[in-house]
């Protein structure tokens, strides 16, 4: 008889699953363990096993649809048999071969006699002796105020819990339950976080990532700022300074300014530099392109009229494609350190820690000095362990006597 395939519970969080691929075409013939389809689920893309024999009558599912889990994805049986009513149908199996055999009259159950409390014992744990009893009744109240039987002492027979035990019952200090309710919101996922999801999946799980950190002095940026900002129109913050810097640190070192492209890689001669900036779906990376020709000044002007329209939403594609690099700044929410996921197309990405004071030893004195933490995270297919060190290197010179950033 023909056979409703059903999509099952690949996860124990699965609600639904998409056919990314089938294996099989209808008029195949399969048997039992054959792999039929790629199944995404909330976890994992996993292939889906059939436990029937037969010819593939009808795929019910196309390849990239979404069904929620106990759908009818397919129907397996017999060349030219119906199996339309098991499309509609809520059972698995569909056309029997031979008439249904009549069932035995069932004998409706009689009821339960009523038993007095003390007449039945509930062996509910065990203690030195092996048990603890309680009655039925007790039981349920112990479950209902949240009491653990083990602290009740039973004043029934040898030693068993009664309803009155409950009653009486007090909690030390030391055996008090907590009570409190289970709660949780379910949040759609917008189309930016599944955009997020799936570009940093693929980057992370695609490009063999390793992590360069090092510490730079920003004692002189602070000072230099200070003075910038006398002569300023604009406010030029920290963020711009690092921006200024690596621009300028990866004229100096192409090989970080690469991309993979699977068959080849590119090398940029232009310096375009991904900012990251937070807004309240996610993340956008809007760009500032020929980063390394701007002055202090147009960078800082720049960088905050596209975080200002990121977070109004108002980024045209122009203004967030064509990125070399990325510079991810977090030192703002107080993080000393952390690692960052490359963002494609790019082969690096710079992590920016906070800058705090500290104690520095300098020529074997202790002195105060404020220091800022950054990583490097890679793509090890594009930049290897020795070209990331001297890109470093040269942002830290660069950063450390920012009149360099001038000339």
């Amino acid at each position: 008889m023909a056979v409703a395939i059903k999509l099952p519970r690949m996860s124990d969080t699965m609600e639904e699953g998409t056919i990314v691929s089938w294996f099989v075409k209808v008029g195949d013939t399969v048997k039992s363990s054959e792999m039929i389809a790629d199944v995404e689920t909330d976890k994992a893309t996993m292939e889906l096993e059939n436990f029937e024999k037969g010819e593939v009558l009808h795929l019910n599912v196309a390849e990239g649809e979404t069904v929620p889990v106990e759908t009818v994805i397919a129907i397996i049986g017999k060349k030219g048999e119906d199996f339309e009513h098991l499309l509609t149908s809520d059972s698995t199996e569909t056309v029997a071969a031979t008439p249904e055999e009549p069932t035995a009259p069932v004998e409706e159950p009689k009821s339960a006699p009523v038993v007095a409390e003390k007449q039945v014992v509930t062996e509910v744990s065990t203690n030195n002796d092996g048990r603890i009893f309680a009655s039925p009744l007790a039981k349920k109240m112990a479950e209902d105020k949240g009491i653990s039987l083990t602290e009740v002492n039973g004043s029934g027979d040898n030693g068993r819990i009664v309803k009155k035990d409950i009653e009486n019952f007090k909690p030390s200090t030391q055996t008090a339950v907590s009570v409190g309710v289970e709660s949780y919101e379910d949040v759609p996922i917008t189309q930016m976080r599944k955009t997020i999801a799936k570009r940093l999946a693929e980057s992370k799980f695609t490009a063999p990532h390793f992590y360069l950190t090092k510490e730079i002095r920003m004692d002189a940026v602070m000072d230099a700022r200070k003075r910038m900002n006398e002569y300023s129109e604009s406010k030029i913050s920290v963020n711009d300074l690092v921006v200024k810097a690596a621009a300028l640190a990866l004229k100096k070192h192409p090989n970080v300014n690469s991309s993979w492209l699977g068959d080849k890689i590119r090398r940029n001669h232009h310096v375009h530099i991904g900012v990251a900036v937070a807004v309240e779906d996610g993340l956008l990376v809007p760009v500032v392109r020929f980063a390394d020709s701007k002055s202090l000044s147009q960078i800082g002007i720049e960088v905050k009229d596209l975080a200002g329209r990121a977070k109004n939403k108002e980024l045209q594609p122009k203004d967030w494609e064509g990125n070399t690099f990325t510079i991810s700044n977090l030192g703002m929410f107080g993080i000393d350190e952390f690692t960052a996921i490359v963002n494609p197309p790019d082969a690096c990405i710079l992590a920016i820690g906070g800058s705090k004071e500290t104690v520095i030893v300098e020529n074997g004195e202790m002195k105060p000095g404020h220091v800022m933490k950054v990583t490097l995270s890679c793509d090890h297919r594009v930049v290897d362990g020795v070209t990331g060190a001297k890109f470093l290197q040269t942002f830290q010179e660069l950063l450390e006597e920012p009149v360099r950033l001038l000339v």
